[in-house]
């Protein structure tokens, strides 16, 4: 199967479109259905539909398989770049927001004193984007954060088996301005704030997304006043702190917050969670800085886990 014709296969059925997949893909709309046309011709069954635009149900089958496929595929060309070019070490980290700690910075100080003319890049991602970047090959290594219980590691997407090594895990607290009718209280229940009296900050990358808090109290609340598109948590945190709705965060991001106060949220047992993901056996550098960073924070719970 030619990968080329696969992930164009992949972007007309994500898109629903030719004309929008040819524009995606760079190629004139005729040869994308021309590498459809040969793609269903090898596998001798129609993959999509043409009006409107959507997978058979082989179709479906096959865009199951392509994003892991596809993603291997990049990481083996990435590891063979990696080793082409081995005389220049280098290492490029991914983060999310939440997962940016100074305690990572200073593991990244660490291994660029220990590793003389190693090129580093940090890119900040959207933690859903860290996973299928690490997969990809685009990452040596992505730390990403979320919601679980106690010991458990973090319910990723599934861009193909990924090694992952618990970095943290912290209590969260509700942030709410000064004077909010609940800044006095001790502990917050999270089923408490789901009432449409109270008003959210919606910021899927820089705090803890509304559809995880959804999730974990089993109701529809939690409804948005505002919704910030940005990964600044600083930001975030002067929205909070003017009034523009609560937001939930992980203690160690709130130090300092002038003008709001946290509050422990105490049921259910939540903690926020660190990760650091990586795509192959790791090697200099970033096995130093996994031992490092892995070895800075204590969290609950020993060694680490594979998600497949």
């Amino acid at each position: 199967m030619d990968p080329h014709l696969l992930r164009t296969f992949v972007s007309v059925a994500r898109r629903a479109s030719f004309a929008e997949a040819a524009r995606d893909l760079g190629f004139p709309q005729s040869a994308v259905s021309r590498h459809i046309a040969t793609l269903e011709a090898d596998l001798r069954t129609p993959l999509l539909t043409r009006r409107p635009v959507a997978p058979t149900a082989a179709g479906a089958r096959l865009l199951e398989h392509a994003g892991p496929l596809l993603h291997r595929l990049d990481a083996a060309r990435a590891d063979v770049e990696r080793l082409a070019g081995a005389a220049t070490a280098r290492l490029t980290l991914g983060a999310s927001p939440l997962a940016m700690a100074p305690r990572v910075a200073a593991a990244l100080a660490e291994v660029r004193r220990a590793h003389t003319g190693l090129r580093t890049a940090v890119r900040l991602l959207g933690r859903d984007e860290i996973p299928a970047a690490v997969a990809a090959g685009q990452l040596d290594l992505g730390l990403t954060d979320g919601l679980t219980a106690p010991g458990d590691p973090l319910p990723l997407p599934d861009p193909g088996p990924l090694p992952a090594l618990a970095v943290a895990e912290g209590p969260l607290v509700v942030l709410l301005p000064l004077g909010h009718p609940l800044s006095r209280r001790l502990g917050l229940r999270l089923t408490d704030l789901a009432a449409p009296r109270w008003r959210w900050l919606d910021a899927p990358d820089a705090a803890v997304p509304l559809r995880l808090l959804r999730a974990a109290s089993g109701t529809d609340g939690f409804r948005a006043a505002l919704r910030y598109e940005g990964t600044d948590v600083r930001a975030l945190l002067a929205l909070a702190a003017a009034g523009h709705g609560l937001t939930l965060l992980p203690h160690s991001a709130t130090a300092g917050a002038p003008g709001l106060v946290a509050v422990p949220l105490i049921s259910p047992r939540l903690v926020h969670r660190v990760e650091l993901l990586h795509g192959t056996a790791l090697d200099d550098p970033a096995a130093d800085f996994a031992e490092l960073v892995t070895g800075m924070v204590a969290w609950a719970g020993a060694g680490g886990h594979r998600h497949e």
